[in-house]
């Protein structure tokens, strides 16, 4: 009861936010927040990563305390972290892998009995295509080497497959990070369990082509291998046929051909979703992809099956980045440029809110805050260059504004702006009013006292944040005590956390606030959950 009475006391009133109020630590900046759990801290960690650092923390350090908290978490409940894993990872709520497999390395290590061998089991799930493996080992590398576990967990891990499926992780995934497939054959001692996986075996070891491999054995590779070796010495017009008739891959294409647009039209055929997102510009910069082409058809249609963007496990971030480079017309390395297609960049901002769980709107009315201040503006959200989390920010908030019929939308950073942001605002016109508008130190109060002074109600407040607040002379919970005093509107209080660091705003002890992570392929469907109540 001291907690709760001390609590309501204490936020009647203005403290400056370099001050302490009871339950607060220092952040970053200076200022005090409150200061999210391990298992938060784990969460945060796993969808946005710590890739880049953020303007007050490397990321060297960034991750190195991630890291603490999930080994805080593993000791506490090894199997608990594994089920968070699986979340993650089946639910498509990360956009990038990396944070899952260090997390699922770090468990095969520091894990008790049972959570290692658990760790070890769930391996496949998680590392699903070679790549994936390749990542996982060198963590685990770099955090302990190897035991028997381990070498039985990749040994299962390619023992487990079918031929087909394993002839097409070797030879589309071939190496990563300084790991190759014969890598871990041989540090795993990986027996084949049949004559035809032992062929893949020789395939995946051969230093030369695998036609050079004794007929024998060349002729027991998986016929989509077989013809993947044979593009070397074929005429362009068989190998559109090869890849046509065997669903090829771009990976196995000899370089010298992918600058033709008969070679890119073969692979549209057949290519993955995800493949097809991340080569928007190589179709365009090579000539097929035009306005009114079939090809251009083809995309937008893709683009626009919801089930299919699901099925692929497309996560709005990536979505995202691929709108953002595409319709630049140029690529990020400098290596091309393109005339981007304007209904495929159309079809690319639909795709965006269609990658987000289902979102049933509430009904409430909202004030969305967007923290454009400078920490804000700096860092990169989940570690893309081309975005900051002042752009993610905006970018999350459209979501729940094309949902809900009563929104407001504002800035903010040491002052408030109206960023001119509407629900019908393109993705490209939601990015460019974000951009112009970042200034600033931060005062996470202003969201509250904006709605205070003008009388506004809401039933509930989100703020997109990194919760490095610091230039207020009142604490966010304090502004936010007032208004309910003020209004009688009980209002809701959500923190979408856009960075992995240790900090919110949203009070833990008040049980009309949330923290959520930001750019969780769910987050949106929470949040307009828990304004409904």
């Amino acid at each position: 009861m001291a907690r709760k009475k001390n609590y309501l006391i204490e936020n009647h009133g203005s403290t400056p936010q370099t001050e302490p109020i009871e339950g607060t630590v220092k952040n970053s900046a200076g200022g005090y927040s409150f200061q999210v759990g391990d298992w938060a801290r784990l969460e945060r960690f796993l969808i946005l990563g710590s890739e880049g650092g953020s303007y007050y923390i490397n990321q060297a350090k960034l991750t190195r305390e991630n890291g603490k908290a999930a080994s805080k978490c593993i000791k506490e409940d090894g199997l608990r972290v594994l089920d968070l894993l699986l979340d993650v990872s089946f639910n498509n709520r990360a956009a990038k892998v990396d944070p899952t497999l260090f997390v699922l390395a770090l468990a095969s290590v520091e894990g008790d009995e049972v959570t290692r061998r658990t760790a070890f089991d769930i391996l496949p799930q998680i590392a699903r295509i070679g790549t994936h493996l390749f990542h996982w080992a060198e963590f685990r590398n770099a955090l302990g080497g190897w035991g028997s576990g381990a070498r039985r967990a990749v040994a299962s891990w390619y023992q487990d497959k079918s031929a087909d499926s394993l002839g097409y992780q070797l030879m589309k995934y071939k190496q990563r990070d300084g790991w190759a497939h014969l890598d871990l054959l041989r540090l795993a001692h990986v027996k084949p369990v049949d004559a035809q996986q032992s062929a893949l075996f020789a395939y995946a070891k051969s230093k030369a082509k695998s036609t050079d491999l004794p007929q024998d054995v060349f002729a027991l590779l998986p016929t989509q291998v077989r013809a993947a070796e044979s593009l070397a010495d074929s005429k362009k017009k068989d190998v559109i046929n090869l890849i046509k008739e065997h669903r090829l891959p771009r990976e196995v294409v000899p370089t010298e051909l992918l600058s033709d647009p008969g070679i890119w039209e073969a692979l549209l055929e057949n290519m993955p979703l995800g493949a097809m997102i991340r080569n928007l510009g190589n179709m365009s910069k090579n000539g097929l992809l035009k306005a009114n082409s079939s090809a251009a058809r083809k995309v937008v249609a893709a683009l626009g099956d919801t089930e299919k963007l699901q099925k692929a496990r497309i996560h709005p971030i990536q979505v995202l980045s691929a709108f953002k480079t595409y319709s630049s017309g140029e690529s990020l390395r400098g290596n091309g440029s393109w005339n981007p297609v304007s209904t495929v960049v159309d079809a690319l901002d639909d795709a965006f809110y269609e990658a987000f769980k289902f979102v049933e709107p509430s009904g409430k009315r909202f004030m969305l805050g967007i923290d454009v201040s400078g920490s804000m503006s700096w860092s990169n959200c989940t570690g893309l260059e081309q975005l900051t989390c002042a752009e993610g920010a905006a970018v999350m908030a459209m979501v729940t504004a094309k949902k809900e019929p009563q929104y407001e939308i504002l800035g903010f950073a040491d002052g408030v702006r109206d960023l001119g942001i509407t629900a019908k605002d393109k993705l490209d016109s939601v990015l460019r009013k974000t951009g112009i508008h970042t200034f600033g130190g931060t005062d996470c109060s202003l969201l509250f006292k904006q709605a205070t002074k003008l009388g506004i109600d809401v039933d509930c407040f989100v703020t997109y944040t990194d919760s490095e607040t610091y230039a207020g002379r009142s604490h966010p919970v304090q502004e936010l005590k007032k208004y309910r005093d003020k209004t009688g509107i009980n209002a809701k209080n959500i923190v979408v956390g856009m960075e992995s660091n240790g900090f919110t705003i949203a009070d833990p002890d008040d049980p009309r606030s949330l923290d959520i992570v930001g750019f969780d392929s769910s987050a949106p469907a929470v949040i307009s959950n828990f304004a409904r109540g």
